[in-house]
């Protein structure tokens, strides 16, 4: 049975599954939403649209998800929003639908998306990603499984963030960020592998280093990307990490975030010792 507080107001067509908590004041506002088992709605909630929420997920006061896209470009089509299981969305995150007919925003299982987070029309946000507080994700951003999102960092409208990627807090995200990098700063400069990371989700000592070899080959280098890719293919032929390099690579429309060279950093340097 649904625990439903009184002063909710619940469209008497949405699909409740079991032991679903929808707390006071929430407001689901469209009969094409769908809930999953277990789902939590702490209170205050508002949800709309065609949306569909995975078992286990909670979600915290004020958060938005589903209301109407925010492009000037959206005349009325039918567009989902779907969220995954097990999810942590906290205070007033505002997830909105897509544009363009049929079209989906999603959103992985096992993510934690802070509060004050945004995640804009079309996006597709994968597995276990964490976003902290005041992320913002605009139109058609693309972020891989495992990646993190520093503080109040923003992504440009069409770019990707890799698997295992991590952004800096206050960075600006204009260009697709490599799987396995770390990048930083306002333009997003890449300063290196995230080594850590790795580690931390047990990625092979050989496979590291595999894949720190790709990284060098890929910016240190001075080969053009074309180069560099049958380089790594020969060194070190295919497995499922390096593929997923080389296909994020290859798949590239914005271009690759610039690693950040030694004139930028002494360039930080000053300023700082400045200040």
């Amino acid at each position: 049975m649904a625990k439903i507080h009184p002063t909710a107001i619940v469209h008497p067509k949405v699909q409740i599954g079991k032991d679903v908590e929808i707390g006071p004041y929430s407001v689901i506002n469209s009969p094409n939403v769908v809930l999953g088992d277990g789902v939590v709605l702490k209170s205050h909630v508002y949800l709309d649209g065609h949306l569909t929420i995975g078992k286990g997920t909670v979600i915290w006061p004020f958060a938005s998800i589903g209301s109407q896209t925010q492009d000037l470009k959206y005349k009325g089509e039918v567009t989902y929003v779907e969220i995954g299981e097990n999810c942590q969305i906290r205070e007033y995150v505002t997830i909105n639908s897509s544009c363009g007919e049929g079209t989906k925003v999603v959103i992985g299982n096992q993510c934690l998306i802070m509060a004050y987070c945004h995640v804009a029309h079309n996006c597709v946000v994968g597995d276990s990603v964490i976003m902290s507080n005041g992320a913002t994700l605009a139109g058609h951003v693309t972020v891989g499984s495992h990646a993190i999102l520093g503080g109040v960092c923003a992504v440009h409208q069409y770019t990707r963030i890799g698997d295992y990627a991590m952004v800096g807090g206050g960075s600006m995200v204009g260009q697709d960020l490599p799987p396995f990098c770390i990048g930083t700063g306002f333009p997003l400069r890449v300063v290196g592998l995230n080594v850590v990371g790795l580690k931390r989700h047990k990625f092979s000592f050989e496979l590291r280093k595999q894949l720190i070899r790709a990284y060098r080959l890929t910016y240190q280098s001075n080969l053009p990307w074309d180069q560099a890719r049958e380089q790594i293919l020969e060194e070190f032929g295919l497995n499922e990490s390096l593929n997923t390099w080389i296909h994020f690579c290859d798949q590239t429309v914005r271009g690759l975030s610039p690693i950040r060279n030694r004139k930028e950093i002494k360039e930080e340097s000053l300023d700082l010792a400045e200040v």
